[in-house]
């Protein structure tokens, strides 16, 4: 299949746009009855008995009140009735999901972010089946609405075992104060975005985010049963607290023992400063913030000295920014084209007041979209995030002299990494060779911590009338002859 053949109507529509909204609440439901719970994804995808129909990629005009989108994890899929030898054709991290041990240890979900200690029932995996996500344009109202419908909705098929909102802050801005949603990857064939222009950042095949299309490694992943294996996608659910004092409070401390400004030490640890404008375009100051569409023009490496930053002595190599997404620096992985994921989370919990500390809950949460979780989102956290070996040995237009690029990165991702203050490290590059000119910053403690994860799969429009209807059937399957007609999936 092309990438640009892309059916719209058969795409739920988060893969492929996010959604300009202001609320979000996601349901976390398990199954009591799957002939009911059948039945319950039919109306939801006709849009039946007073119930949103699953939003889709075709844009609506003029914009609704509410999104609704759905998927499942692999007990989920298992509960509705699909086989063992099918589950096996899945991403095997999905097959294995959030809560078990070796994808806890892959993604840094160790500690206090170990799936036991998760809420909401998130801690069982095997009792968590379905995410039912509900996007608000900017009304509390709908969202009650739509919600109280679906409760309704749910008895006798599923049960609610938790739920958690979202609320978009001001200019669009995290706990920590930074603009997000910034870098999102361009998809072949994919509906432009309406409000941004496309940056200069090379677009990325459909394959990297649906099933049944190329992907950038000329493959592509299927998935058993065929009826699911196109159009749909994986994701990985998150909800990520942050301690947003701890993380001033770094702030402040590192700016009197670097001399550093507190502004731009953010801006090192991030990439970008908290307005959004990036380290490579605005090294020195924050200044007024670049139009959206240029926030993402620049690479990293360049033969001419002025523009070069193969050393990060503008944006730090350890910053977020280049450890999610190097560009074109020289790492492993084959290069960041291999490993983009889509990101759609909101923050949840009040906005954080310095002058008046309080102890609630408080993070970012969200799906983090990819066609396969094992090569791209863990790949990106195990690889990139928690390890500094991924920068592969490079100089400057400048020679060895001025320093070479594996040396200039040291611990985990500040944001995101496992960091104890006993090993924990961040370095600014200095040019001189073999770092001898670097600073490092050291004893910081984790800034983020995992509340709850869930691998899910979000089928196509058709995949979910296939599993509305295999339910109704009583779960039958032709595993042996689906395995026939059907190529396994690509694996790199």
């Amino acid at each position: 299949m092309s990438d640009v053949a892309i059916d719209l109507d058969d795409v739920q529509d988060t893969i492929l746009r996010g959604y300009r909204v202001n609320l979000a609440r996601h349901f976390v439901l398990t199954i009591t009855d799957a002939a009911a719970t059948g039945k319950l994804i039919a109306a939801l995808v006709r849009g039946d008995n007073g119930l949103p129909a699953i939003t889709t990629a075709r844009r609506i005009v003029p914009k609704p009140a509410v999104f609704i989108n759905i998927c499942f994890s692999a007990s989920g899929l298992a509960a509705l009735g699909l086989g063992a030898d099918q589950l096996a054709s899945f991403d095997a991290a999905f097959q294995r999901g959030a809560t078990d041990p070796a994808s806890a240890a892959t993604v840094g979900d160790v500690g206090l972010s170990a799936p036991q200690h998760w809420i909401g029932g998130l801690h069982d995996g095997a009792q968590v089946h379905i995410l039912l996500s509900v996007w608000a344009t900017e009304s509390s109202a709908a969202l009650e609405g739509v919600s109280a419908r679906l409760r309704a909705a749910f008895a006798g098929s599923v049960t609610e075992l938790y739920t958690q909102d979202g609320t978009e802050f001001p200019d669009s801005t995290v706990h920590f104060g930074y603009r997000h949603g910034i870098a999102q990857p361009t998809i072949i064939g994919a509906p432009p975005r309406k409000r941004d222009a496309p940056d200069a950042q090379p677009p990325v095949p459909a394959g990297e985010f649906l099933l049944g299309h190329t992907n950038a490694a000329g493959g592509t992943y299927r998935v058993l049963p065929v009826e699911l294996s196109t159009n749909s996608s994986y994701a990985v659910f998150r909800i990520l607290e942050q301690d947003v004092a701890g993380f001033e409070s770094m702030l402040a401390r590192y700016a009197v023992e670097t001399g550093i400004d507190t502004e731009l030490l953010a801006a090192k640890i991030l990439g970008r400063w908290r307005n959004g404008n990036p380290l490579t375009l605005a090294p020195a100051a924050q200044g007024t913030r670049l139009p959206d569409a240029e926030l993402n023009n620049f690479d990293f490496v360049s033969p001419a000295p002025a523009t070069d930053d193969t050393l990060g002595l503008t944006c730090p190599i350890g910053a977020h920014i280049r450890r999610n997404n190097p560009r074109d620096a020289a790492v492993i992985g084959t290069d960041s084209t291999h490993h983009r994921i889509l990101r759609r989370s909101m923050p949840y919990g009040p906005q954080y007041d310095p002058s008046q500390p309080d102890n609630h809950a408080r993070g970012l949460i969200g799906y983090f979209i990819n066609a396969s979780i094992r090569n791209q989102f863990e790949f990106l956290s195990s690889e990139w995030n928690l390890a500094p070996d991924f920068v592969k040995s490079a100089t400057s237009p400048e020679g060895p002299a001025a320093g070479n690029a594996v040396y200039n990165i040291s611990g985990e991702d500040v944001l995101v990494g496992v960091n104890d203050p006993a090993t924990s490290s961040f370095t600014l590059a200095g040019k001189g060779p073999k770092g001898s000119a670097n600073r490092t910053l050291r004893g910081f403690s984790r800034l983020v911590t995992t509340r709850g994860g869930v691998y899910c799969f979000f089928p196509s429009i058709k995949g979910l009338l296939y599993l509305a209807q295999l339910v109704a059937a009583g779960g039958a399957q032709e595993a042996a002859s689906d395995a026939a007609a059907s190529p396994m999936p690509y694996q790199r």
